[in-house]
């Protein structure tokens, strides 16, 4: 039984008026929001478990898109449930076994392909949150098309030599009180990392912060957390702005 990955209620967040669209690219379903200038770089935001029509995701989506980038949050989840807030931590690791954050290689083809295409993107980032940091953390392995990667809070997966070998520089932002990762965890990523990776990349743990406390959205922050909420976020932003 694993208890509620969250200290925040999900079921009490406020409401969020949304400033960008929503798109069809293929067979998935995608919220873009657009800056109000030309640019040709791009992000992709990878969301939660509680998947892309989220309130808070979408709020990090129009928040990079207000600092200059074309943003996107792709439906990961392929129009199949999102985990809910009301369903059973008994079921979770059942649910997670049909929505595995390392199958995402395709859907991340075909969001790229829409980016260079139909956007005129030439550099695309990509930031992803919980099971989204999972997906960022695989993705940032395999494709060399997305020139950099952060990575909120996903849980370390598979312990192989293989999983450091990143391909562009990435940052991992971690919650001091996450029950989810354990500081034995973070120092092991940190030690492989400087053993195996040869491209920039960067790990930073936030004091007091619990799982998923990156995404809040203003009205939702407790005064306490806010200072290194805020703090995350402008490091999310700044090294997409240093790389991307």
């Amino acid at each position: 039984q694993m208890a509620d990955p969250f200290l925040y209620n999900t079921g009490e967040r406020s409401h969020y008026g949304c400033l960008g669209h929503e798109v069809q690219i293929e067979y998935l379903k995608a919220y873009v929001c657009r800056p109000s200038f030309f640019t040709d770089k791009a992000v992709i935001v990878v969301h939660d478990v509680f998947g892309w029509q989220f309130p808070d995701i979408r709020y990090i989506v129009d928040l990079m898109a207000g600092h200059g980038y074309i943003t996107i949050c792709p439906d990961f989840f392929k129009g199949t449930e999102p985990w809910k807030s009301t369903d059973h931590w008994g079921d979770f690791a059942d649910w997670m076994k049909e929505h595995d954050p390392v199958k995402v290689d395709r859907e991340a083809d075909v969001v790229l392909k829409y980016l260079k295409e139909q956007c005129g993107a030439k550099k695309i980032g990509i930031v992803g949150f919980s099971w989204g940091g999972m997906a960022v953390h695989h993705l940032m392995l395999k494709n060399p098309q997305l020139t950099a990667g952060v990575s909120l809070y996903g849980r370390i997966i598979r312990d192989s030599e293989e999983r450091y070998s990143l391909l562009n520089p990435t940052f991992f932002i971690f919650g001091e009180k996450d029950h989810t990762i354990s500081v034995d965890q973070i120092f092991l990523l940190e030690d492989k990392l400087k053993q195996y990776c040869k491209v920039p990349y960067k790990i930073k743990v936030y004091p007091g912060q619990v799982h998923g406390f990156a995404q809040l959205k203003p009205e939702d922050m407790k005064p306490d957390d806010k200072p290194y909420i805020e703090e995350a976020r402008r490091d999310m932003i700044d090294w997409i702005k240093m790389f991307v």
